[in-house]
């Protein structure tokens, strides 16, 4: 599968004239693991949340892994009441892709992309598609690729 999913990812991206580049790395258990991994900072990892509307329709929020979605910020800056984080096996339906390996870039389905603020004008890392990839990519060619609405939609995450 991680084939397949990371050739969606570059097919995906050519498409769109974005140029990503894609790194094998080891398992990582959590956030702040891949980042030592990768030798980045957490807030240079840009973690890609799918997000569930009441219509069942879906958009992509692209958070810093050193913030957290704010839900009154985002149901703001998207104009609905209520919005929620969408099981495992709803987010790979909705995506073509395993939690954990979300990315705008190939999904199945293009959904809106809202991404927060602090993430323009840096190369980023994020989910490939697959286990055991890292996609690397300019955040404003991202951005400017999928037409993106930027705001901010985060907060400083919990001390974990």
């Amino acid at each position: 599968m991680s084939d397949d999913s990371t050739s969606r990812v570059r097919d995906a991206a050519a498409a769109r004239g974005l140029e990503v580049e894609l790194v094998r790395r080891p398992a990582a258990s959590s956030l702040t693991e891949a980042a030592d991994l990768l030798g980045l900072t957490p807030a240079d990892i840009v973690k890609t949340l799918v997000v569930k509307r009441a219509d069942d329709t879906y958009l992509f929020a692209l958070v810093p892994g050193d913030r957290a979605i704010s839900w009154p910020k985002l149901r703001a800056v998207v104009g609905v009441n209520r919005l929620q984080l969408p099981d495992a096996e709803r987010a790979l339906a909705a995506t073509g892709y395993a939690r954990g390996t979300i990315v705008p870039i190939g999904s199945t389905t293009d959904w809106p992309v809202y991404a927060d603020e602090s993430i323009r004008g840096r190369r980023i890392a994020m989910g490939a598609g697959a286990h055991g990839y890292s996609l690397f990519v300019d955040a404003d060619a991202l951005l400017a690729a999928y037409g993106a609405t930027v705001a901010d939609i985060t907060v400083a995450a919990p001390a974990s």
